[in-house]
């Protein structure tokens, strides 16, 4: 936590955080600005509380950073578009990672969240190309209230102070990473010449299936996936739907959906809780493991593992 009224305290604390940043004060009054820090895996979630209106200049951050702001307002400097107002809900990333960046911050209250750009290009699968973010902007209504909503989600994970397995902290983060390549307009998601488009082999989705099924328990995403039967994600993907009806993601959530009630049946609850299970297979949420739970099998977890 950081609490300051000193603005080169404030400033040092933004330049250790984020990167080499200078700020200014717009107007007279108490450079007030307090912030708590969390993580969440290799996510880092901030909450930031500027009390007074300071313009900033800063250097590349080299990573992925959303911002959402609660009240007040950020004026963002978008390079060749001048410079754009968040306004009260509005989420946007806050800076293009490999580019300097600056703005104003007026009397605001505001989330940072922030992950390595190396995740979004593994969950992308370009062969060794770099996922580039082509806007700052969600590309539609729809994807900003769906990018607030996983914000909100994560937030709330922070916050229940629930066990933070490694594979529950790599499967929230991979959530986060696509939720940002379905919001934000980016190279990933250009037309791909590679697709299949006709059929697709049994045998590559059975080695597929055999992939996910012999690493449930391990951190895996889609481009590992595809790797295993080499072919691009978005081929796994058709592969996936045409044979399955499905995400070959989807399926992993259920063959780790298979494997919790397999520990449910099988365990003492005396020795384990529901929530311990859930965590063992990637499951953050214990409401939306059980909700799901439900809808598979019938009753509720705390059932299965009470009888």
């Amino acid at each position: 936590m950081f609490d300051s009224d000193d603005l080169a305290a404030t400033q040092d604390f933004f330049t250790r955080a984020y990167s080499k940043t200078t700020i200014t004060p717009d107007r007279g009054g108490s450079p007030s600005t307090h912030i708590e820090r969390r993580w969440y895996g290799p996510v880092n979630i901030d909450h930031l509380d500027v009390r007074f209106h300071m313009s900033y200049e800063a250097a590349p951050m080299h990573r992925i950073c959303l911002s959402q702001v609660h009240t007040g307002t950020i004026e963002e400097d978008v390079a060749g578009r001048g410079r754009d107002v968040l306004m009260p809900g509005d989420v946007a990333l806050f800076c293009q990672p490999e580019l300097p960046y600056s703005g104003r911050v007026c009397k605001a209250s505001y989330d940072l969240t922030l992950f390595d750009v190396d995740l979004l290009d593994r969950l992308a699968g370009l062969d060794g190309e770099r996922v580039q973010l082509l806007g700052h902007r969600p590309v539609s209504q729809e994807a900003e209230q769906h990018i607030r909503a996983t914000l909100d989600y994560v937030r709330a994970l922070v916050s229940d102070g629930a066990p933070v397995t490694p594979l529950v902290a790599s499967t929230t983060a991979a959530m986060l990473a696509g939720a940002v390549l379905s919001a934000f307009p980016n190279t990933a998601s250009r037309p791909d010449s590679t697709a299949v488009k006709t059929d697709t082999r049994p045998v590559m989705l059975r080695r597929a299936i055999a992939f996910i099924e012999d690493n449930a328990d391990s951190p895996i995403v889609l481009s590992d996936v595809a790797d295993s039967v080499h072919v691009t994600p978005r081929a796994l993907q058709y592969m996936f739907k045409r044979h399955l009806d499905m995400t070959p993601m989807a399926y992993l959530r259920r063959v780790r959906l298979d494997h919790a009630h397999h520990d449910l049946v099988d365990a003492d609850p005396a020795d384990t809780t529901v929530q311990h299970i859930a965590a063992r297979w990637g499951f953050a949420h214990t409401g939306r493991f059980a909700a799901m739970y439900r809808q598979t099998y019938g009753c509720m977890p705390s059932d299965t593992l009470r009888y």
